[in-house]
């Protein structure tokens, strides 16, 4: 079946062509033009052209499309700071996850305390690179668990970031989306609060440790995602009790000398940070997590299981040598455990010798000693009759003593 005829106007070497057909040849011979090879020895691509519609073709429509099943198959978003709740608003459905981390740093060895947050980002992580990984997929509608932003609450001591704090988000950086949040804001002043900002800002850079900077790229937020970096880490107060000012009800905390409310960003950033994490930079947090802590995560694992970056070898021949590899080490540890079983063996037939060796010792002694014995108690016996042969004949001649003196006494 031959392609649709397109009316398009080609603006090249100052010609214009009405009616081209669209068609294979002019594939095969883009395809040509690919395959020429620059003097680096990479292939030299062709130069784009510019092509001037003289009709609607329709593939303008493309992002409404994506947007349209985009909605249709909702969004999911995790955030590190336990429960999972669904939110919709108007026709946007949001699989909503926030994960606390209980009894962070309540420990007295905080050595590891980081250990459970990076096990627990890995194994998000784990899941869907195996359901990446399977045969069959089903990622269009997978539930993805991975962490996509991670509110670190910064205790508001007003001096400096504890080592603990430095650390972890140090052990963090690479794996998921760090936004610092001064919490309990209203414990210190505002001149505090904007010393211990840029005291946070200057440790964290001069330990290295990467936080997530709203993106400065898309020049439809550029301009307020610059202004917000500016107030990070964004200080925050909480509070679930409701009280009426004027007409209406806000959450807000209650003091002898006021009242300070949640809502309001002359009291608290508290707005400035739902509004960066839900409304504007939602979509780039998902985007950053997937192509940055992911694929991070996904290139090691791989490298891991034997694969590599080199564009020589294909899937098919790598996963040949690593199954050679796993052959090859299958065999060398059958030959241990045979050689361990031989030299076990051996052990135990030199402990059985030299056991049947002891009990033929003790065997002989004992029977050297029962024939000792033996010869003392013949030695005895026949010593003992000589002293009753003795005995019967001094007896024998006594008695015939006393006979032969009677008869003398009698005459």
């Amino acid at each position: 079946m031959s392609a649709p005829e397109v009316p398009l106007k080609i603006d090249e070497n100052e010609e214009s062509v009405d009616n081209i057909s669209v068609s294979s040849t002019c594939d095969t011979e883009e395809k040509l033009s690919l395959n020429e090879v620059a003097p680096s020895g990479e292939p030299k691509a062709a130069p784009l052209r510019t092509l001037n519609l003289n009709g609607h073709v329709g593939f303008d429509s493309l992002p409404d499309q994506l947007v349209n099943k985009s909605i249709s198959g909702g969004f999911c978003f995790n955030i590190l700071c336990l429960g999972e709740t669904e939110l919709q608003e108007s026709n946007v459905r949001l699989k909503l996850t926030i994960c606390d981390s209980v009894g962070f740093g309540d420990q007295i060895n905080k050595e590891d305390s980081w250990k459970p947050l990076v096990d627990y980002i890995d194994s998000q992580f784990e899941v869907y690179l195996q359901e990446e990984l399977k045969i069959k997929r089903s990622l269009h509608n997978f539930h993805d668990t991975r962490i996509h932003a991670c509110l670190y609450f910064i205790a508001p001591t007003g001096h400096s970031l504890k080592a603990l704090d430095l650390v972890t988000m140090k052990k963090l950086d690479s794996k998921v989306n760090i936004i610092p949040v001064i919490a309990k804001a209203d414990t210190i002043t505002k001149a505090e609060l904007q010393k211990f900002k840029a005291k946070i800002m200057s440790e964290l850079m001069s330990n290295g440790v990467q936080i997530y900077q709203f993106p400065t790229d898309d020049e439809t937020v550029a301009d307020t995602n610059k202004v917000m970096n500016s107030h990070l880490p964004f200080a925050v107060v909480g509070s679930s009790d409701e009280i009426k000012l004027g007409n209406k009800m806000v959450k807000a905390r209650q003091y002898p000398w006021g009242t300070v409310q949640v809502e309001n960003e002359n009291h608290c950033d508290f707005v400035k940070l739902r509004e960066m994490l839900i409304r504007t930079n939602m979509e780039d947090l998902r985007e950053s997590t997937h192509k940055t802590h992911y694929e991070l995560y996904r290139r090691n694992k791989l490298q891991d299981m034997g694969f590599s970056e080199s564009e020589s070898q294909s899937l098919s021949e790598t996963y040949e040598l690593k199954r050679q590899q796993h052959l090859t080490e299958l065999s060398r540890k059958e030959e241990e455990m045979r050689q361990a079983f031989v030299i076990r063996v051996k052990e135990k037939e030199a402990h059985l010798k030299d056991t049947e060796k002891e009990l033929h010792d003790r065997f002989d002694a004992l029977k050297k000693k029962h024939a000792e014995e033996k010869k003392k108690l013949e030695d005895s016996r026949k010593r003992l009759e000589d002293e009753v042969n003795t005995f019967n004949d001094r007896k024998v001649a006594y008695q015939q003593h006393s006979s032969t003196l009677g008869k003398k006494g009698k005459r």
